[in-house]
């Protein structure tokens, strides 16, 4: 898929008309982005907008995000496990220390 990131109102008007007129290519949209379908037609008219508006319109090639694929079992359960905890004001460190829950300073320093 292609993400379209506009940052000007301009352009951001212009994306806005792109996904009405080509609603076939439009995955999602975010108001300021948009998701596109990964077809030469939708980057093209992606292309078309960057051509028009320069530096507002950002462009990038995105794939899903398989987390059985990604991720390890312990990371999985262990976001699993924090979003149904008791008390919601627990912080993740807090909630996963003293358990086998990953610590979060370890996983900000592993790439995916």
């Amino acid at each position: 898929m292609l993400l379209v990131v506009t940052y000007s109102a301009v352009a951001r008007t212009a994306l806005r008309n792109l996904c009405r007129r080509h609603e076939g290519v439009v995955v999602r949209r975010f108001g300021r982005a948009a998701l596109l379908d990964a077809t030469v037609y939708a980057a093209f008219l992606a292309l078309r907008l960057r051509a028009s508006h320069g530096g507002d319109v950002q462009i990038e090639r995105t794939e899903p995000f398989n987390e059985f694929a990604t991720l390890d079992e312990p990371v999985r359960e262990a976001a699993s496990a924090y979003a149904n905890r008791d008390a919601k004001s627990t912080p993740y460190a807090a909630f996963a220390a003293g358990t086998d829950h990953p610590d979060p300073e370890t996983m900000r320093g592993e790439d995916l």
